[in-house]
């Protein structure tokens, strides 16, 4: 059976961060989760975390708790979903529609990562064919839902919502702390923008270079060192705990944007008269002039998800039949193996025309007279309906 526990949407940030499973985690995450279930995914980013699974038990959340050390007291937050309810929320998230920030961008390329990054896990038994299907028909659904509803023409991210905010309100120097995914969506944001500085501080400053005179990369240790440079600092870093210090900021007016889960900035700072603190919580508030048009091309496109939710599900339903079509097949070629072996020892003593018009008759009967003593038998049972509709449609009747 196939299943998902996630975070519901209404969950604040303080109680997220105490889900957040941080990348060089996942690893030790997924080999816990294979000691209570058959194989695992695990979606964690800024505003979600989810793990989906297949497992028979229906009473596994606890356990789940329980290998992953998350508090108990804190079961009233998760959401589990089963089977087709759970297969449904995949493909809505790929596309978009369960997102704080309506059909953003950024969702499809986390949840391949969250694929990818399982597949690469050790151990050969992470994910396996069912779990296997769905994300690949999932990230495929994502692809095909952002090329037809053309929604990336539309841009909206947590990335584009700061750098827009920041910009309107006529800020100009600009530091970054973290260049990921998050990091390098928002600096390509700022830079379309007039800004006269951006600094990103990176712990490697020899892996980064981006040629635009406005950017300038410095040491990660050395960033307070340039707080009082800039009037708005954003941070999206996968460190596991705050790199934002109150008593590293300069007593000056700042504009502050936290989009890390756990968060990067201290909570005290928030409260200080000077300092202007947003996390990504505060940003499902924010809607820019694209929200109406993406809601109408995502409405207007949801045959694409639901499509894609019945193919898997047909495909699934179809594979719990495979051993009895393949029990089926092994039957047909004993049939004919058993005719091609009679041609074989016959061909040279009577007329092969004849012989072969024989076994392709003989062929035919076996499974004509086997069809008829079938529907004998469910017509005597009352169910003759139902057999005449099967038979009907396999001998094209």
């Amino acid at each position: 059976m196939i299943q998902l526990i996630g975070l519901k949407h209404d969950v604040e940030i303080g109680i997220r961060e105490k889900f957040s499973i941080i990348p060089k985690h996942q690893e030790r995450c997924l080999e816990a989760l294979l000691n209570i279930c058959e194989e695992a995914v695990i979606l964690s980013t800024c505003n979600r975390v989810e793990i989906y699974f297949k497992s028979k038990d229906e009473d596994i959340v606890e356990k789940i708790f329980s290998v992953l050390n998350w508090d108990k007291n804190l079961m009233k937050y998760i959401f589990n979903y089963k089977e087709e309810k759970a297969i449904q929320h995949l493909m809505e998230v790929v596309c978009g529609f369960d997102s704080i920030l309506l059909g953003e961008d950024q969702i499809l390329g986390q949840v391949r990562d969250a694929y990818e990054a399982t597949k690469s896990a050790k151990g050969s038994n992470v994910i396996k064919k069912e779990l296997q299907r769905l994300f690949e028909n999932a990230i495929a659904c994502g692809k095909e839902f952002r090329t037809k509803s053309k929604i990336s023409d539309i841009p909206v991210s947590s990335s584009s919502m700061v750098a827009k905010q920041a910009i309107d309100r006529g800020h100009k120097n600009f530091m970054l702390l973290g260049y990921g995914s998050v990091g390098e969506l928002t600096s390509k944001y700022l830079l379309e923008g007039k800004i006269e500085v951006l600094y990103i501080a990176v712990r490697n400053t020899q892996k980064l270079n981006i040629e635009d005179p406005r950017v300038k990369i410095i040491p990660f240790v050395d960033r307070h060192k340039y707080y009082e440079k800039v009037d708005c600092v954003i941070s999206c870093t996968s460190a596991p705990h705050i790199v934002v210090h109150l008593n590293e900021l300069p007593n000056k007016n700042l504009l502050l944007f936290d989009l890390a889960v756990p968060r990067d900035i201290e909570e005290i700072i928030s409260k200080n008269s000077l300092y202007e603190v947003y996390d990504i919580d505060m940003l499902r508030n924010i809607h820019d002039d694209n929200y109406k048009r993406r809601k109408a091309s995502m409405k207007e496109n949801r045959n694409i998800v639901d499509k894609a939710i019945k193919e898997y599900i047909d495909w699934k339903a179809v594979k719990e039949i495979s051993p009895f079509i393949k029990k089926m097949k092994i039957n047909g070629d004993d049939v004919y193996k058993e005719r091609l072996e009679t041609f074989k020892h016959k061909k040279e003593t009577v007329d092969n025309e004849k012989l072969a018009e024989l076994l392709l008759k003989s062929t035919s009967d076996a499974y004509v007279n086997k069809a008829i003593k079938v529907l004998k038998e469910e017509h005597l049972k009352g169910r003759s309906k139902e057999c005449v509709d099967i038979i009907s449609r396999i001998f094209q009747i």
